[in-house]
């Protein structure tokens, strides 16, 4: 099975999350998708599934972009050498988290190559109740997030993953200047929000800075995938941008 040939003018600010059990299925729903979408997230739940190879005949045959959400996080010198092997595949973009340490890590092991290093501020499905329980220091969690962003910023990220609803305060820190923010958490309205907990629609999260948001449940749980993203589309094409 195929996909559709590249694309040339879906809008790459829509990235979809292939949040399916292993490459058949991935595959089946980037050729049900088709043009609608050039830009596709494949993460830890693919992994053992064909995750990899499904990443890169994507980018490699299909003419896609590629966001590997695999969130690395361990001591430094593993973290360089996973990143390290992942950037032979010329992937786009990759997580880890955002401690400073694990970001500059990540940074040498993507030297040379293309891909960008995203720092996971604070991940959306948590709320304040999940963080204490994780004994992560008092405080409002925007606060935190700022924080946690303009940390990993300083350590070198290209970009960080947060909520739409902290995007605009990310945005507006000076060391946000030509970085990327990129948001999971997007719901259209209407669509229901499955475990997350801090979302915004598509146009709300163009307008307040995002570069990139990540769509999943919304397109793949549709009965037409390809129209549910390409409503998406629509939607981030008449947001209007956010001006700093």
């Amino acid at each position: 099975m195929t996909a559709t040939s590249p694309t040339s003018h879906s809008d790459d600010r829509l990235i979809v999350a292939l949040d399916v059990p292993n490459v058949v299925m991935g595959m089946e729903l980037a050729t049900r998708i088709g043009d609608a979408a050039s830009f596709y997230k494949i993460g830890l739940g693919m992994l053992t599934g064909g995750g990899l190879a499904l990443a890169n005949e994507l980018k490699q045959e299909h003419g896609k972009k590629i966001f590997l959400d695999m969130k690395f996080f361990d001591i430094g010198a593993t973290v360089e050498n996973a990143v390290r092997g992942v950037a032979q595949y010329d992937m786009d973009f990759l997580t880890v988290h955002g401690d400073p340490y694990v970001v500059k890590a990540a940074k040498e092991g993507a030297s040379g190559s293309d891909m960008k290093i995203l720092a996971v501020t604070i991940l959306t499905s948590l709320d304040r109740t999940d963080l204490d329980g994780a004994l992560i220091k008092e405080g409002e969690i925007r606060d935190l997030v700022q924080e946690r962003a303009g940390n990993a910023f300083a350590a070198g990220a290209d970009g960080v993953i947060a909520s739409p609803q902290e995007a605009a305060m990310i945005r507006a820190l000076p060391e946000a200047t030509g970085k990327l923010i990129v948001t999971p958490g997007v719901r259209p309205a209407g669509a229901a929000l499955g475990d997350q907990k801090r979302v915004a629609t598509p146009a709300q999260a163009i307008r307040d800075g995002v570069d990139h948001i990540v769509v999943g449940r919304p397109i793949w749980q549709a009965e037409d995938p390809r129209e549910a993203a390409l409503r998406i589309q629509h939607e981030i094409a008449n947001a209007t941008t956010w001006n700093n």
